[in-house]
């Protein structure tokens, strides 16, 4: 067992960029492209995620000490650290359950196509990862793999029901025709959508508009997404405490993300197209004419200048919530930078307008301050038996991201019912 957990391990480790890739290059195959060809697309969307993790490389690494320096500032004292999703998806995976759920995932994904209750062909594996967490969870106070297999198996339905339903409004708002997005963290922020619909039916609310479009008519030049990086980056950069030079230079890395985001979007669709032009063509010989949506990673929908916008603005918003917030414990730090991820569906249903963004995602993150408190003894319980290295002084961690998950936190919830 753990020769082939350490197998499953290893493969994961490359990454998004090679397992992405290899991904799409079976399913060009599967479909009936010619190898040549199925391997072109691969490896134009493996160079794609390549641009586009280099570009959020570039915004976590400017984010992270940025928020770290406005948590100093105000002097924050709580007693839960979020460590981000690299470290928990590394609690995740070093769970005796994640041996099991990239079969089990895989073949859940193709029973529910079959039986034609999804649309998504979900790809992503790397980011099976959020089932895993949720498996580990439940196992942890089930002492249950079955139970944990299940729970895993719940998530991940609701993530591709999510996907299925949301679909649309990724082809047409972030222009990404045939694509769906079933990342674990961004599903948690769907119920954001109906958040807007409301706040966009409130007389007078309804009117406060600022998408990039309204922007840039209104200030011409200096309302291009590349001046609005700008200018948030620098605001993040005086709020940290940085010196002129340092609020230059996290102004500068913010306006090449803007700038940078779409063009690696747009290498990954020229990798994609075939591929679901040749899955279309392949299931309407067999199935009829019936539409199939590839599920890919979140950071397909950072191209839109309005998302970048709209987490940029959260960040230090978030570290506010976090201090005025009574009851939370949750001091963010390692997921402020994945703002930009857990943002997009809600970014997309307010169609780009900022203000009805901000204040949606200010509702939501609220919420997962509370539910990631609310999960910090078991999530550290689990870090503790999977021999993490605690940071230096803290005694609980959490993250916004799975910590904060409400679907994880539901499912949870309802498992600890009966254990």
């Amino acid at each position: 067992m753990q020769g082939f957990v350490d197998i499953i391990q290893g493969f994961l480790d490359l990454g998004a960029t090679v397992i992405l890739p290899v991904a799409i290059f079976l399913l060009g195959l599967l479909f009936g492209q010619k190898p040549g060809k199925a391997f072109r697309s691969g490896l134009t969307i493996g160079v794609a995620f390549v641009g586009i993790f280099l570009v959020v490389d570039l915004l976590v690494n400017n984010l992270g000490p940025a928020a770290q320096g406005m948590v100093d500032r105000l002097g924050v004292e709580l007693n839960v650290i979020d460590v981000g999703w690299p470290a928990t998806s590394s609690i995740a995976w070093a769970s005796v359950v994640a041996a099991f759920i990239i079969p089990l995932g895989l073949a859940v994904n193709v029973i529910m196509l079959v039986t034609k209750t999804t649309k998504t062909m979900n790809v992503d594996i790397w980011n099976y990862w959020h089932y895993t967490f949720m498996a580990a969870m439940v196992y942890a106070i089930s002492g249950s793999i079955i139970q944990g297999l299940i729970a895993a198996v719940l998530f991940q339905i609701v993530c591709l029901k999510v996907a299925d339903w949301t679909a649309p409004m990724v082809s047409e708002f972030y222009e990404l025709p045939g694509v769906s997005i079933a990342t674990g963290s961004t599903i948690s922020y769907a119920p954001g959508i109906f958040l807007v619909q409301l706040l966009q039916k409130i007389p007078g609310v309804k009117n406060w508009n600022a998408d990039p479009d309204t922007i840039q008519k209104r200030f011409g030049i200096f309302g291009e997404s590349i001046f609005i990086g700008l200018f948030l980056g620098a605001a993040i950069g005086f709020l940290a405490g940085y010196n002129a030079g340092e609020v230059i230079e996290i102004g500068m890395a913010m306006a090449a993300v803007m700038v940078l985001m779409p063009r690696m979007v747009k290498i990954l669709m020229e990798g994609l197209m075939p591929v679901s032009e040749s899955a279309r063509e392949w299931l309407s010989k067999r199935f009829g004419d019936r539409e199939i949506y590839i599920g890919l990673d979140a950071a397909v929908a950072l191209g839109h200048p309005a998302v970048i916008s709209t987490a940029l603005i959260l960040v230090p918003i978030t570290v506010v919530l976090a201090v005025i917030l009574p009851g939370n414990a949750l001091l963010p730090f390692g997921d402020l930078a994945t703002i930009p991820f857990i943002v997009a569906f809600i970014v997309g249903g307010a169609r780009g307008n900022i203000v009805h963004s901000v204040i949606v995602g200010t509702v939501m993150i609220a919420l997962s301050l509370y539910i990631a408190t609310d999960v910090a003894p078991i999530f550290t319980e689990m870090a503790i038996n999977t021999d993490f290295n605690m940071p230096e002084g803290s005694t609980k961690i959490s993250s916004i991201d799975q910590g904060g998950n409400l679907v994880n936190w539901i499912i949870f919830k309802l498992f600890s019912l009966f254990n």
